[in-house]
């Protein structure tokens, strides 16, 4: 170890105090810096992860199911929900001009009693018809889903015997999703006839909700292909204007609504990030340029004992530079505990799409947090160095006389 660096740790062991004081200032630049990168890079995952999985034109809906918000809570939040059109509003979709795939789904919520394993949202579809589920679930299950097969979302823990039951139908877990970062995440899925099972069984068990629901002759949101060429929002229109009690609307302003709340998340996290780091910034000016005022007559010292102008500047670097990198690690291990163990807590407190980045990703924004954190103290602390190196030492030691 040079000399320079030795001192510049014995100084900072001697004040610990102080030192403590300029590491907080690091742990809140690092911390503000990496949380927002990964908050921010998650949304935006998760804001490209629902666009993929939605994987439809338009998506119409029963009418009531719009005005209560009902598609997207299932769909973002996980919260189970039931809404149901009549069949021949289907057959009318099917119909309209610039349609060329309408895939019904089913959903159906489960109870939270003794007949079923878990509350949850039962997601039912046509196999022959589907073509936004489908792709999705054969990255982890390429077989044809039998009757009493169920495919789980990622959030859901799998049975050690890979049965869980609802409405008194014994179903078998074939598979487990991937993180969506989507209330999808905690749903299931099964085939139409699966959910007719279960609809048969609920309406045995006396859930007197289900009396009048037949899946054979009932869905409960449409998701649209249009043909090459159509316009899918013009396809919204003419279903809108032809199909009564139905609300269709093109995919694409779902998610940019989404977008537009994942937009002005962002502005805010950008926002507090930039705020930490000026206000970190100037009392860390301040702070040094108090600290090197203090300390004049040490300098002096060691300059009229041999020590160079560069080797007293080396000295006040080292000990930034060890202080931030210090407050930087800190800061982010900080983040991670904070972030890490909570991140379905910070999805649903932000009712937005979250899909945590890949590991090499939080390496990378990791990484760069402390490169941040590190240049800043120690572009701070070369302006001290710089004034300090320029100051005539015996001019110094005779003012303190």
């Amino acid at each position: 170890m040079k000399f320079r660096h030795f001192l510049s740790v014995r100084n900072l062991l001697r004040r610990p105090v102080r030192t403590a004081a300029l590491v907080l200032l690091s742990v809140f630049m690092s911390f503000s810096v990496f949380a927002g990168s990964v908050i921010t890079a998650s949304l935006r995952n998760g804001l490209e992860s629902y666009s993929a999985r939605l994987g439809a034109d338009v998506v119409v809906v029963p009418y009531a199911a719009t005005t209560k918000g009902t598609l997207e809570s299932v769909l973002l939040q996980g919260i189970p929900g039931n809404f149901y059109m009549e069949a021949p509003l289907y057959e009318k979709i099917r119909r309209i001009e610039g349609v060329e795939v309408a895939a019904p789904q089913f959903y159906l919520a489960s109870a939270t009693a003794s007949c079923c394993s878990v509350a949850v949202q039962l997601i039912g579809f046509d196999p022959d018809l589907d073509f936004s589920i489908q792709p999705w679930i054969r990255r982890s299950y390429e077989k044809e889903l039998a009757e009493g097969d169920i495919i789980i979302g990622n959030r859901i823990s799998m049975p050690t015997d890979r049965i869980l039951s609802f409405y008194g139908v014994d179903c078998r877990v074939v598979a487990q999703l991937d993180e969506t970062g989507t209330g999808l995440d905690t749903a299931i899925y099964a085939n139409m006839d699966t959910i007719a099972a279960m609809i048969r069984g609920a309406q045995e068990r006396n859930f007197h909700y289900f009396d009048d629901i037949d899946p054979a002759n009932a869905v409960s949101c449409v998701m649209i292909k249009v043909k090459d060429g159509y316009d899918p929002e013009l396809v919204a229109g003419n279903i809108n204007i032809h199909v009564r009690k139905v609300s269709a609307s093109k995919a694409g302003s779902m998610i940019s609504g989404i977008a537009g709340g994942l937009k002005n998340v962002s502005a805010v996290i950008g926002l507090l990030t930039a705020v930490i780091w000026i206000l970190a910034v100037v009392i860390l000016a301040v702070a040094f340029a108090m600290i090197s005022h203090e300390r004049r007559r040490e300098f002096a010292i060691l300059r009229t004992i041999g020590a160079t102008a560069g080797m007293v500047s080396g000295v006040i670097l080292g000990e930034a530079a060890i202080q931030s990198l210090i407050g930087a690690v800190c800061g982010i291990a900080l983040a991670c505990l904070a972030i890490f163990p909570f991140h379905t807590a910070i999805s649903s407190a932000l009712g937005l799409p979250y899909l945590m980045p890949r590991i090499s990703a939080v390496l990378l924004y990791a990484g760069l947090a402390i490169l941040f954190t590190v240049a800043a103290a120690a572009g701070i602390s070369a302006f001290s160095a710089h004034r300090v190196s320029r100051q005539d030492a015996g001019i110094l030691l005779r003012e303190d006389n």
